[in-house]
């Protein structure tokens, strides 16, 4: 979940091969905080003609089993090829002034920034929330220089609905962690998840078993990727995400934990305001003004549409959302519209947007709703044994600070010991933006 404008990164240096050079970015990313989740300006044309890869790569290898999928009981892994990489496209190159100039013009510490980078789009086989076989994206940036063999940074994004929005599509804010994360001489993973970036369909908007699933395939891929690109990943893993991509992150970290793949292991988890409780915190605070209109009307019916194909929730959208709006949801959210026209053809308030019906049903869930909720909740419950920092800000009208503090209550419960890093008053973005100073400077010294 997140709110924002976004304006891109105008002229970040195409690749040009194995050179260590200047380039010049001429702007570099624009955030404000704003009324509504929408972009200022649509995202830049894609690439018509990918430039090749410094290693040949096949653009449709077929689904084969890797390296990367061969643990044990990872039967779906193998059938499937999951993680198996299909393309590499090199996109742009930025020196360590452009990385710092992109990034500090927005007030985040640059301290940690010590290289240049490079970024790549790779494309990869993993699967659906029904368990067959797809495609997915993903965002690599990998530095210029920290050595032959690097950790990962894991950083997943939060809420965007226009596919060209995802990291390894736009030049926008999804990009701005992996900008900072790579340039302190680590490489970046930054998963588009289902249905974004270059993968086929609708994005499954909430559903954490997929985004989990997309995003430790994304990193089986990387590591095939970064070989072929004459590095080598040391399959220590950091998790960070924001928003949406906080409650990701704990999925995901949960996952590494457990042994989901041999090859990867968590080493430490820096969420920023996730969605961690949509039953005992987000949903009531969406009803009791807590969360900000705009934002509540567009998470309520992102996540409603979103579910609604993959679970029986209702038979017709004027069930659920009054009209016009109802005859309007599946087109808005196919993915091809921008945040901006999303929000432009929503109503202003949740009132406007639902039935009596479903305002009440979703104030006091039951059945198949209650039971998506509840596979969506529990990401911290468990146990992480890692360092684990809980990022949130009081000022936050998107994610609602109680999120965090449930999340960390669950943690302790189990044993744990999350820290809970507070950024004052300030929105979800600004929020977001203070994380990432502070998660930089962490990695610098304990990563």
């Amino acid at each position: 979940m997140t709110r924002r404008h976004l304006v891109p990164l105008p002229t970040a240096a195409p690749w040009r091969g194995p050179r260590r050079g200047a380039t010049t970015v001429a702007a570099a990313l624009l955030v404000a905080a704003c009324a509504a989740p929408a972009l200022a300006v649509p995202p830049p044309p894609r690439p018509t003609a990918p430039v090749p890869a410094p290693a040949p790569l096949a653009t449709a290898a077929p689904l084969a089993t890797s390296p990367a999928t061969t643990d044990a009981g990872a039967g779906a892994h193998a059938r499937y090829g999951r993680g198996t990489l299909r393309s590499v496209t090199p996109l742009a190159r930025l020196s360590r002034d452009e990385v710092a100039h992109a990034v500090g013009e927005h007030g985040v510490d640059v301290s940690s920034v010590r290289h240049g980078i490079a970024t790549h789009r790779i494309e990869y086989a993993t699967i659906t929330p029904t368990g067959e076989p797809t495609t997915a994206s993903a965002l690599l940036t990998l530095p210029d220089g920290g050595g032959h063999a690097l950790s990962t940074v894991a950083e997943l994004h939060g809420t965007v609905a226009h596919r060209e929005d995802a990291p390894s599509v736009g030049d926008n804010v999804t990009r701005l962690g992996a900008y900072l994360y790579a340039a302190g001489g680590r490489a970046t993973v930054a998963p588009d998840y289902l249905g974004l970036g270059t993968s086929p369909g609708t994005h499954p908007y909430m559903d954490t078993a997929s985004s989990v699933s997309a995003s430790l395939d994304a990193l089986r891929a990387a590591r095939t990727a970064t070989a072929r690109l004459g590095r080598a990943l040391t399959g220590e893993v950091h998790v960070t995400g924001f928003s949406q991509g906080g409650q990701v992150a704990m999925g995901l970290g949960r996952a590494l934990a457990h042994g989901a793949d041999r090859h990867l292991r968590l080493r430490s988890l820096t969420p920023v305001s996730g969605p961690y409780d949509i039953a005992g915190q987000e949903l009531p605070a969406i009803f009791d003004g807590r969360v900000d209109d705009g934002s509540a009307v567009f998470y309520l019916a992102y996540f409603l549409t979103a579910q609604n194909r993959l679970h029986p929730l209702y038979d017709d959208p004027r069930e659920v959302f009054r009209q016009p709006y109802a005859d309007r949801m599946e087109t808005l959210f196919d993915g091809e519209h921008s945040d901006e026209d999303v929000a432009r053809g929503l109503p202003a308030t949740v009132d406007a947007l639902l039935t009596e019906e479903w305002k009440a049903r979703l104030q006091h869930p039951t059945g198949t709703l209650a039971e998506v909720i509840e596979g969506i909740d529990g990401t911290c419950a468990w146990r992480p044994r890692v360092p684990v920092r809980l990022h949130t800000a009081a000022g936050d009208r998107d994610v609602p600070t109680g999120n965090t503090t449930s999340c960390a209550s669950e943690l302790r419960r189990r044993g744990a010991h999350p820290e809970v890093v507070r950024h004052g008053d300030v929105d979800h973005l600004r929020g977001y933006l203070g994380a990432l100073s502070d998660n930089a400077r962490w990695l610098a010294h304990h990563g």
